[in-house]
């Protein structure tokens, strides 16, 4: 099933079945309010949203409604917990051999994560707002699960079963800023703003043979101003599946239903796939070139990041917004 949420019922907004092709809805409210409730309750809820979506799909749900892309909130307006993870190693690889150091090996056994930002993550539609281009603005295209409650020190097998949902996310970046605040070690705040998500998430089991080890084999295609700026495969190149980082995120803790845990940016070694994010690009470029050539986004630009299944149809729907300047209150 697809599910996602409006831009209604107050800031967790208001949680409705989403039929495959995307054109069609019907509110959950009789099963669950908001998308954060039905996952805190998921093995009571789900059978309930799969007979609601099977009567969408099948044409008989009550209070059926076209989808506005525009009037779509987050799937997940706001979650309790988003960690992202650096899973595509020739992305770790380029951006350090660009500053001349080496990939440490316990990145190899080790997954790369961060906390990210989690109170409030933007509409598929909703516009990146930053206030100075000069920050250095930047997408990343990244795939995302999202987990019902995780108890702690799960193994990766375990793990897998507290994978319920996959989307896509614009974690978007300040690339002039992160220097800086790595250089006092304590990590990012400032240069990591809200994310964006997909209009909807999917259980696994909509991905049909494309989910497999715990990962999405199917390239996620983003153009900048409608022109194609790359489509790695996300299923190549992933050093850690899922579940693997779905149980680095749990060592020490348990993750709440609801929590987001991100593929961090798609690389594959395979340059020709083109890039999911400009310091990748830029950092081609150095090593290619001896400098970067392209800029960072700039107000105005517009950004969109989709998949397609085998068969050419969008999985999770697009992600397409403008750059935007803030307005300082």
């Amino acid at each position: 099933m697809k599910l996602g949420s409006l831009k209604e019922g107050g800031r967790d907004g208001t949680l409705i079945v989403v039929s495959r092709d995307l054109a069609r809805a019907v509110r959950a409210t009789g099963i669950a309010p908001t998308l954060q409730r039905a996952l805190e309750d998921w093995s009571n809820v789900a059978p309930r949203l799969n007979a609601l979506s099977d009567a969408l799909n099948g044409g008989s749900a009550d209070g059926a409604f076209d989808v506005d892309v525009a009037q779509l909130a987050a799937p997940l307006p706001r979650a309790y917990e988003f960690v992202d993870g650096s899973a595509y190693l020739p992305h770790v690889a380029r951006v350090r051999r660009a500053r001349g150091a080496e990939v440490p090996e316990s990145f190899y056994t080790d997954p790369l994560m961060y906390q990210a930002t989690s109170a409030g993550f933007n509409g598929p539609r909703d516009p990146v707002r930053v206030v100075d281009e000069a920050y250095g603005i930047d997408l990343e295209a990244e795939i995302v699960v999202v987990t019902d409650d995780v108890p702690m020190a799960v193994t990766p097998e375990q793990a897998a079963a507290h994978i319920q949902l996959v989307g896509l996310v614009n974690d978007v970046s300040l690339r002039n800023l992160i220097p800086g605040e790595l250089a006092k070690g304590f990590g990012f705040l400032q240069s990591k703003p809200r994310s964006t998500l997909s209009p909807v998430f999917v259980t696994p089991d909509e991905l049909g043979h494309a989910w497999r080890g715990n990962k999405l084999h199917l390239p996620l295609t983003t153009h900048i101003n409608g022109e194609w700026f790359g489509a790695p495969e996300a299923g190549v190149d992933m050093q850690f599946d899922f579940a693997q980082l779905v149980a680095h995120a749990a060592k020490t803790r348990p993750l709440s239903a609801g929590t987001i845990v991100g593929s961090g940016t798609i690389a594959n070694e395979d340059t020709s796939k083109g890039a999911s994010c400009f310091a990748e690009k830029r950092t081609v470029e150095t090593l290619e070139h001896g400098k970067p050539l392209t800029p960072f986004l700039s107000f105005g630009d517009l950004v969109r990041i989709e998949m397609l299944a085998a068969s050419g149809e969008s999985l999770f729907g697009a992600i397409e917004q403008r750059i935007e300047r803030q307005v300082a209150p």
